[in-house]
């Protein structure tokens, strides 16, 4: 681990950084040239007293958990995330197949959504960041571990995980996840984690196991999804979906026609936040 270097390279991309760049407010005396500590250390989820001691080229080596996440606060692209790594004496992330890396201007996008249910979900179907409304709509996914971040993989093994969906939709939406599972199965191949996913599913799920073998293939799934939320009901919503052509990730987008019922009830569901969650969990 080259402490100097590292705390150097902090403090230089934390310098670089303005409000706006990751979707803070600039205040009317703001004298600091970049980003504050403590404004990193909040998008970063770690406590300012941990980035000071980064930054003087004294604190402990970071995890990997922590390099990730500050890559991100700093909105540091592919090759920055790992000279970043190497300078904290960890081996740079494997860029074969899927990326838990989001890049800077996928995270300026999602930075000026914060008042709509928006997320980043990768080939595999795990969200990688979410707004606020979009943790209210879906459930908060930030928690979850191992195959059971795969959307496919909990609509199998955690039948609860399909309750944020109207059940008149249910079959539909299956047909998707699966079709989905077996496209990035294809592209990435056995020996991936949708190879994984694949063989748990067929040796533990015979209802996964009929709807694999039907052999689905889509190419475009349906842009208007209903949803059923506990505090506002069940609710239709339009997708919008942006890929990233380099990383397979896409960017997520609800939103409701203004003035309508639905668009009405979203608006609820933004100013209700995620305070009653019931901790569904699901992407769309």
């Amino acid at each position: 681990m080259d402490r100097e270097q590292l705390a150097e390279f902090l403090r230089r991309r934390r310098d670089a950084l303005q409000p706006e760049d990751v979707g803070l407010s600039r205040g009317p005396r703001r004298r600091t040239p970049g980003l504050r500590r403590e404004e990193v250390a909040q998008l970063a989820m770690m406590s300012t007293d941990y980035l000071n001691r980064l930054e003087q080229g004294r604190g402990p080596q970071p995890s990997t958990q922590m390099l990730t996440a500050l890559a991100r606060a700093l909105h540091l692209n592919v090759a920055e995330r790992d000279h970043l790594f190497r300078l904290a004496g960890h081996a740079a992330p494997d860029r074969v197949g899927t990326t838990s890396h989001v890049s800077p201007g996928m995270l300026r996008i999602l930075d000026r959504l914060q008042d709509t249910p928006a997320q980043v979900v990768d080939e595999l179907g795990e969200a990688l960041l979410q707004t606020g409304p979009a943790k209210a709509l879906l459930g908060d996914l930030s928690g979850l571990t191992g195959l059971s971040r795969m959307v496919a993989y909990r609509w199998f093994t955690e039948p609860a995980s399909r309750e944020v969906y109207a059940r008149a939709d249910h079959e539909e939406r299956e047909r998707t996840f699966v079709a989905e599972l077996r496209g990035a199965y294809t592209r990435l191949g056995e020996g991936s984690r949708a190879g994984q996913a694949v063989r748990e599913l067929l040796a533990t799920s015979p209802e996964f196991a009929r709807r694999w073998a039907e052999h689905e293939v889509m190419e475009k799934h349906p842009t208007t999804k209903r949803f059923v939320h506990a505090e506002v009901g069940e609710l239709t919503l339009d997708c919008q979906t942006l890929l990233d052509t380099e990383t397979g990730q896409r960017l997520l987008v609800f939103t409701a026609t203004p003035g309508t019922a639905d668009g009405e009830k979203l608006a609820l569901l933004c100013v209700i936040g995620t305070q009653s969650m019931s901790g569904s969990a699901a992407v769309s």
